[in-house]
């Protein structure tokens, strides 16, 4: 199947500068792969404590630019990989992948949960979002979509293990929600296999596939330290390539891609980046074969 790279290069979801270099650093060590590049605004971003939206706007219209890319590649029956830039990226690229394929799951690899609303949320970073918003929960941030939402029924996060302040809040959002959530004790108590065939089951049962955003920061900062919000005790290298493996057994009902949050500012003798295009060449090579 033919793919195609999304760069989606902005940092304006997070207070932290760097990711929207990310994207750029990855795919021009992809080789022959196609690709478009997405820019943020050329603005000087937010980082007022006290706003608690952001740079709203800006994000809005970079997701609505990056959403309208999508659709046009997935129309085209072209695999889409879209590589970020912070996590707020994925409203554009997941949302894109539902409104085509209809009644997706969603997979979110991730040390946070990504679940604040503006009324939880104690930073205003929109990367803290992006999650709830796809579950339809903060229309502010989708103002260009029309269609249907993720189910939050066959939402499922894999690798939390945040320690933020505003953790309980976001917590009662995803129950009230109905979200699964697999923590990093559910991994080591369970084995990655286990979590991940769950994870797989609920997010394609009853739906037409699945989408997977896979951030860098699940992985711990001793391996992978060129994040933007790193978490200690996150799984090591050999785990985050057995969820590759395994999504690659199941890559005919995977629809769409994201790898998010590569820092380049923060890494260390290139040891984030070797990691992204592990994951990225596994992901393409099993895409090329379908």
């Amino acid at each position: 199947m033919k793919i195609n790279i999304i760069n989606a290069c902005s940092d304006l979801g997070v207070d932290v500068d760097g990711s929207n270099k990310g994207p750029i650093v990855i795919s021009k060590n992809l080789k022959d792969q196609e690709s478009v590049t997405i820019n943020k605004l050329n603005i000087k971003k937010s980082k007022d404590k006290k706003d608690l939206k952001k740079n709203l706007n800006e994000v809005n219209i970079f997701s609505e630019e990056l959403y309208n890319t999508n659709l046009k590649i997935i129309k085209k029956y072209i695999f889409p990989i879209t590589i970020g830039g912070d996590h707020s990226i994925a409203i554009g690229s997941a949302l894109a992948s539902q409104k085509i394929n209809k009644n997706l799951g969603i997979i979110w690899i991730d040390a946070h949960l990504d679940y604040n609303t503006f009324k939880t949320t104690i930073t205003g970073n929109l990367h803290g979002l992006p999650l709830a918003s796809l579950n339809g929960l903060c229309k502010d941030l989708t103002k260009f979509y029309d269609g249907e939402y993720y189910n939050p029924k066959n939402t499922v996060v894999v690798g939390y293990r945040s320690d933020e302040i505003n953790k309980k809040q976001e917590l009662n959002n995803i129950k009230n929600m109905g979200v699964a959530v697999f923590t990093m004790e559910d991994i080591k108590k369970y084995g990655i296999e286990y979590v991940m065939e769950r994870a797989i089951d609920i997010a394609t049962t009853n739906t037409n596939g699945m989408h997977i955003s896979y951030d860098l920061d699940v992985i711990d900062p001793n391996f992978a330290p060129g994040v933007s919000v790193p978490e200690i005790n996150g799984i090591d290298i050999d785990t985050a390539m057995k969820i590759v493996s395994i999504l690659k057994t199941n890559i005919n009902k995977i629809k769409s891609f994201d790898l998010v949050e590569y820092n380049p500012n923060y890494d260390i003798n290139d040891k984030t980046l070797a990691i992204a295009l592990n994951i990225l060449n596994n992901i393409i090579e099993k895409i090329n074969t379908i």
